[in-house]
């Protein structure tokens, strides 16, 4: 048998019922439940029996310890067969409902509760709840808890009244307890949600401080950019008029300081031209004007731009011929695009070869690689590129100065045309960059 019977209570009569509810309260005490536990048992088993009584004569309550469960469960079983009861004893259709009752109420405060059989000549009630664990104590010894029972006297009415009356004040205190706590834990929740909008407020005002500050930023390049423009044009006009001699000829000294002037404002030429494109761009105000693009006259174009920058290099700018495609985009910002990695990659790259092809992606994307066989890229490295005037130190660094804004601007272009820029390399063994377009418009 899976379960060892500790005690049976005859429910015939409204004193037994009370003597059902002590009997409940004593094993539950026994078998070391809590105080709380006892009185949850006590009130489950109550209402099942009352409710048993209440349908069929010849009713008993059977508590027993189901030893097979781990932890053991105190199984309790309501059950009744027989005559039915008057009606006045019923209250007619108040059968039903008291059975529902007394079901939620033991579901409630039991682990579970379940109607084995509910006829109108028969019904049986199986409750179980699992025993409390006690580590490092001796298990109950059930033939022992069956005795001290039998020996116990069932007490009064008067008395069971009193310990209910006991019951219902402790868990009245115990309500009232939780209701203060329950209280200082709105208080508490309050002030945590008026700092948590008064944070908010904050964050906010920070946001829009940034935004105001950002667009000053943007206006504040754009401007900049458009007034430097003027002086840095004339700058390397008149430097490209003195070294074509327009004007007499020059010293060896006067040349190369000439050109070493015309060499700045280059650069600085095209640190303006970046800074105002990202002005743009932040602004949303760049235009992107789609058209078929057809990648072979493209790449002819940028290796007759670019071929000058290898003339006294020792560094072979190699484009891989493409086979016939047409993809739809923005021309000029994807030559930008691929003129800027190209330009990178001959300035960190002492010697060897730069490649630039385009990689078969099926016939949603097109990407194309600009691969170099240079100083390459750290991990730790690969995305503070991208991150606006951020350089990497090295040797080769100071000798090939940039701005730090041309891959920044590769990202905000490819993501204006709908791509993704990327990158792969390792230190000391070259990189590859990526642009990665739709084929069809963005």
């Amino acid at each position: 048998m899976s379960f060892v019977r500790i005690l049976q209570v005859n429910i015939g009569s409204t004193p037994d019922l009370v003597a059902v509810r002590q009997r409940a309260r004593q094993v539950a005490g026994l078998l070391n439940f809590g105080v709380q536990d006892q009185v949850r048992i006590a009130t489950a088993v109550s209402e099942m029996a009352r409710c048993a009584y209440g349908r069929l004569s010849g009713g008993r309550a059977t508590f027993a310890v189901n030893v097979r469960e781990q932890p053991a469960q105190l199984k309790v079983i309501i059950s009744a067969e027989g005559a039915e009861r008057p009606p006045a004893a019923i209250e007619g259709d108040a059968a039903t409902a008291r059975l529902d009752g007394a079901l939620l109420t033991a579901r409630r405060l039991m682990d579970d509760c379940t109607i084995v059989s509910a006829t109108p000549l028969e019904l049986k009630v199986e409750m179980n709840k699992s025993l409390p664990a006690q580590p490092g104590r001796v298990p109950v010894d059930l033939a022992q808890v069956s005795a001290q029972l039998v020996a116990t006297p069932i007490q009064s009415t008067y008395s069971e009244i009193e310990q209910q009356n006991r019951e219902l004040a402790q868990a009245l205190a115990e309500l009232r307890e939780r209701q203060d706590d329950l209280l200082a834990l709105t208080r508490e929740l309050e002030d945590t949600n008026r700092g948590v909008v008064a944070l908010y407020a904050e964050i906010e005002e920070k946001a829009e401080r940034l935004r105001k500050a950002d667009e000053m930023k943007s206006r504040f390049l754009s401007n900049t950019s458009h007034e430097l423009r003027t002086p840095l044009s004339s700058i390397r006009a008149l430097s490209k008029l003195l070294l074509d001699r327009m004007d007499g000829p020059l010293t060896e000294e006067q040349e190369r300081q000439v050109a070493f002037i015309a060499s700045a404002a280059g650069d600085l030429s095209e640190l303006v031209n970046d800074l105002l494109d990202l002005a743009k761009i932040e602004a949303g105000k760049v235009d992107v004007t789609l058209s078929p693009v057809e990648v072979g006259a493209m790449f002819s174009a940028l290796k007759g731009m670019l071929r000058p920058l290898t003339r006294d290099a020792p560094v072979e700018l190699v484009f891989v011929e493409p086979p016939p495609l047409t993809l739809m985009s923005d021309e000029g910002k994807v030559t930008q695009i691929l003129r800027n990695f190209i330009s990178n990659a001959l300035k960190f790259t002492e010697e060897g070869q730069v490649v630039v092809q385009l990689l078969d992606e099926g016939e949603d994307h097109v990407t194309f690689a600009v691969t170099d066989s240079g100083i390459g890229i750290s991990a730790d490295n690969q995305q503070l590129i991208f991150e606006e005037f951020s350089q990497i130190a090295h040797p080769l660094q100071r000798r090939a100065k940039g701005t730090g804004l041309g891959l920044p601007l590769c990202r905000k272009l490819a993501t204006l045309l709908g791509g993704t820029v990327d990158v792969s390399s390792a230190e000391g063994s070259g990189s590859t960059f990526y642009l990665r377009l739709p084929a069809a418009s963005p």
